[in-house]
């Protein structure tokens, strides 16, 4: 069945999926086998061809492929709007191989200043260590990238809303600029998840996600995703391949059972989100509220522009008064978990002492109501301090 003019959660549920050929089972199985068998030696030999050559189907080894991370990776690819998927261990795994696979010794890579801490461990020690030049600058003004091109930059790396202050890039903008000194674009889309945004669509050359987040939902699985054209996906398999970071058939089903409901989860997440950040923003406490979908962002118009289903689930905030007020509001409230990670049904808050004492959440699928009068309890503990 053509996907391509199917809505977006008609894809999500059906995309790469059927009733299973052998058995009628309507849920993809889970293939939790290290290894294939071949009728002959003949029959062997073409399948490694086919497997190391990456032919869509051709199952060898399940470090290489299996039948229930491909299934996964049909339906990223068509969630995103792209030729091909790839699906990695994790989130980290997924922007390592991006960044590997298209950068070498001598290269250049621009990259932005707000982004996952360990993003930026890869950026600014494991890429120098092997030789790559990397600069790193604030994307959302597009003359700063203009000013650190170089003739040996062959990478733009950006996380489109970043993390965690929840600032966006002119995708569109800085693609036309990368595409015109024939720079590869790549684009982090983590924080939105493909229901939101679809960076192909804006010139991206490739997106990555840690798919363990909005695709899997559910807090209980690792997944990395990488989309663009397969010849750049296949160059990515290679790399995988050889480092070993494939994802485990139990994860990647997971994940499958996880994407059905994206649009549902991360719906209701945007409005709770949009709920919340309106009521942080009314609190005399609190210093300032980052989310695109305030009238204070100051990116505000551009998200209206670029975010048609939402704003996405992640709410940051400061409040006033420094560290310690910071960790006992954090610690007085009860129905959020204190928790690293984002993306799952449940409520998350992350207190970021290292980003200015500033407060995290990962808004869940819980009644709005409910979460309110949970930090309503954290502003009655800060009271008087």
């Amino acid at each position: 069945m053509d996907m391509k003019n199917m809505s977006f959660a008609t894809r999500a549920i059906k995309a790469g999926e059927g009733p299973d050929p052998t058995t009628g089972a309507l849920n993809t199985p889970i293939y939790e086998t290290s290894t294939f068998a071949y009728h002959s030696t003949k029959e062997f030999e073409q399948g490694i061809d086919d497997a190391m050559s990456w032919v869509p189907g051709a199952c060898l080894y399940s470090r290489t492929t299996n039948p229930t991370t491909q299934a996964l990776e049909r339906k990223v690819a068509a969630l995103e709007g792209a030729e091909d998927a790839y699906i990695a261990s994790c989130g980290m795994a997924a922007v390592n191989l991006a960044l590997l696979s298209n950068l070498n010794a001598g290269d250049h890579v621009i990259a932005s200043n707000d982004i996952f801490c360990c993003t930026r461990s890869s950026l600014e020690d494991i890429l120098p260590s092997k030789g790559i030049e990397v600069d790193i600058v604030d994307v959302t003004d597009i003359k700063n990238i203009q000013e650190k091109l170089k003739d040996n930059t062959k990478v733009i790396y950006l996380e489109v809303l970043s993390n965690p202050r929840l600032e966006l890039a002119d995708l569109a903008g800085i693609a036309e600029l990368a595409h015109s000194r024939g720079i590869f674009f790549i684009v982090d889309n983590t924080f939105l998840s493909p229901y939101l945004l679809r960076p192909l669509e804006f010139g991206a050359d490739m997106v990555v996600h840690s798919g363990t987040k909005y695709l899997v939902g559910h807090g209980d699985a690792l997944c990395g995703l990488i989309s663009g054209t397969k010849e750049k996906v296949d160059r990515v398999r290679y790399y995988s391949d050889n480092l070993g970071t494939h994802i485990s058939p139990f994860d990647a089903w997971l994940a499958l059972r996880g994407a059905r409901t994206m649009p549902l989860r991360v719906a209701k997440q945007c409005e709770n989100a949009l709920a919340i950040a309106k009521y942080l923003e009314a609190k005399p406490e609190v210093g300032y509220v980052y989310y695109p979908g305030l009238e204070s962002h100051r990116q505000h118009d551009v998200a209206v522009k670029m975010l048609k289903n939402g704003f996405g689930g992640m709410v940051s905030f400061h409040l006033e008064g420094g560290y310690e007020k910071m960790a006992k509001f954090v610690d007085s409230v009860k129905l959020m978990p204190i928790a690293t990670s984002l993306g799952d049904v449940v409520t998350l808050i992350h207190p970021k002492h290292h980003e200015g004492d500033l407060i995290r959440l990962s808004v869940g699928c819980e009644d709005v109501n409910d979460l309110i009068a949970d930090l309503e309890l954290g502003f009655a503990a800060i009271q008087g301090m």
